[in-house]
């Protein structure tokens, strides 16, 4: 039997837990989400008694979803005279819910989180509030983690309800249902209930009523904080993981205005783990696993969210196809994405883009290119020329090396010129329409936007393409065979090889 120094200890507990989760400071104004259910009345009464030891200021805002006539208007009701009874100012809106969810093409529940949500966002920014508390308790949490698991979730879905997201907080995320109902009763105070809590056409409402009390009976009394336990396990686990995803992040991702880019041995390898060999950086995992494929994974969702603003619509298949094109497909293949997102393998590089609806037909080529550059280049008699290129975020490097048995260790990435053949000005500068020139291996001179639709180069990305101009003639091209008449051969004494990197 609840008696009021039991209720005292729960208001401790409370107390508590907004000071170890840092929920609220002194100063703040608090929304207080009350529907007028059993848990946010509780909310408010816990809050109520101990805004004085927290320094806050309380009002009570109720959403009207709209959804259940006359029992939605006595719910109104019922919150606007309990928090003028308490002496808090009220704050209500109505929201067309069933409108909004024809229209977008979202479930109720989906329509009615959406709306309510949105409606506290607005108080925070308008400055009526500055922080949300809303009243999910352990027991949410559990039916949360459940319904995750039934549906189907990784570790990031374990983590259930976060105690605090942004402005809005969960004092009561601790605490089980029935513990604030004793609460109330303790208070003489009452509450509404919710019919759609009995609608059994809801999966909360079925694991409310029959699988969570199932669970207990039969299997555990407390597999309601052992849920609660493990989304609070999961949610450390993901700080971590975000952490470091976010590091590598910075490290290995470049934007070009809309556009990210990362170098497939970046993403495939994102980081070099302790007593292991380290990876080749032109290496490319094919089929073998890595144990860095978590690392991987969680990369390819936070390249989405950067582009799309969410990860909603993602799923395991989306970043599966992903670690495909970046392992073992080759360059000119893409992947789409939900949200209009489009994924290209351009030579060792995957972007990652959502080409506005304009962007598809090809630009002018006649018109002079935004973030067009040139670049004079001089070369030593030995040693290296670097050139920075702002306008790409690269950095060409020029490497002047004696030839003598060196070709066979030059790669297909390396453009092998020959330094003799080479003559002033040497200039590094974008492509230009109309520019050709024979490739090595080839009989006849191509033009280079043939070459770029041969080899699925994306027309974004066609305008600012590296080449080097040798005396007002190509010789080289970012990802082309050089060209034949500057090719570094068997006569070659010193060679250019050139070389790429980020700024």
């Amino acid at each position: 039997m609840w008696d009021r120094a039991v209720a005292a200890r729960l208001e401790q507990r409370v107390l508590e837990t907004i000071r170890r989760a840092r929920l609220l400071v002194a100063g703040d104004r608090v929304g207080l989400a009350v529907s007028g259910g059993a848990d946010s009345v509780a909310l408010l009464r816990l809050l109520e008694n101990l805004h004085g030891e927290l320094g806050i200021t309380l009002r009570v805002v109720h959403f009207d979803h709209g959804l259940r006539g006359e029992e939605s208007e006595a719910d109104r009701q019922f919150t606007e005279v309990l928090a003028h009874a308490r002496g808090l100012d009220f704050i209500c809106e109505h929201g067309s819910v069933r409108s909004a969810a024809q229209k977008h093409k979202w479930n109720l529940e989906d329509a009615a989180r959406r709306l309510r949500y949105s409606f506290f966002d607005r108080l925070v920014q308008q400055g009526r509030v500055t922080r949300i508390a809303v009243a999910h308790t352990k027991d949410d949490q559990a039916e949360t983690v459940l319904a995750h698991l039934l549906r189907g979730t990784g570790l990031t879905g374990l983590a259930g309800i976060y105690p605090r997201v942004g402005s809005i907080i969960r004092p009561l995320l601790a605490e089980r249902r029935e513990d604030l109902r004793e609460y109330l009763r303790v208070l003489g105070q009452t509450w509404r209930e919710d019919s759609t809590n009995l609608d059994m056409r809801r999966l909360r409402a079925r694991m409310r009523s029959r699988l969570l009390p199932l669970l207990e009976r039969d299997f555990s009394p407390h597999v309601t904080t052992h849920l609660a336990g493990l989304a609070e396990l999961a949610r450390e686990e993901e700080a971590f993981w975000e952490a470091l995803v976010e590091d590598r992040f910075r490290q290995l991702v470049t934007k070009r205005g809309e556009t990210l880019s990362i170098a497939l041995c970046d993403l495939l390898l994102p980081m070099d783990l302790a007593r292991q060999p380290a990876p080749s950086r032109r290496s490319i995992p094919q089929t073998e696993p890595s144990p860095l494929r978590a690392v991987t994974e969680r990369l390819v969702r936070r390249l989405y969210q950067e582009i799309s603003g969410s990860r909603l619509g993602l799923t395991a298949r989306h970043v599966r196809q992903v670690i495909h094109l970046a392992a073992e497909s080759s360059s000119g293949h893409q992947v789409e994405w939900p949200g209009g997102v489009v994924v290209d393998r351009v030579f060792n590089e995957l972007t990652f883009s959502r080409p506005s609806a304009g962007s598809i037909r090809e630009p002018s080529e006649t018109k002079p290119q935004p973030g067009a550059y040139q670049h004079l280049v001089t070369l030593p008699d030995r040693g290296e020329a670097t050139v920075s290129v702002p306008e790409l975020k690269r950095r060409f490097c020029l490497k002047v090396i004696d030839w003598s048995g060196a070709e066979r260790d030059t790669t297909q990435e390396s453009a092998a010129l020959d330094r003799d053949r080479l003559a002033a000005p040497l200039v590094l500068r974008n492509w230009r329409h109309g520019d050709a020139y024979r490739a090595r291996g080839h009989r006849e001179v191509q033009k280079l936007k043939r070459m770029f639709l041969a080899r699925h180069v994306p027309r974004r990305d066609r305008a600012n393409w590296p080449v080097l101009e040798s005396a007002g003639r190509l010789a080289w091209v970012r990802g082309m065979p050089p060209a034949e008449e500057f090719s570094a051969g068997e006569g070659t004494r010193v060679g250019v090889v050139i070389e790429e990197e980020r700024l």
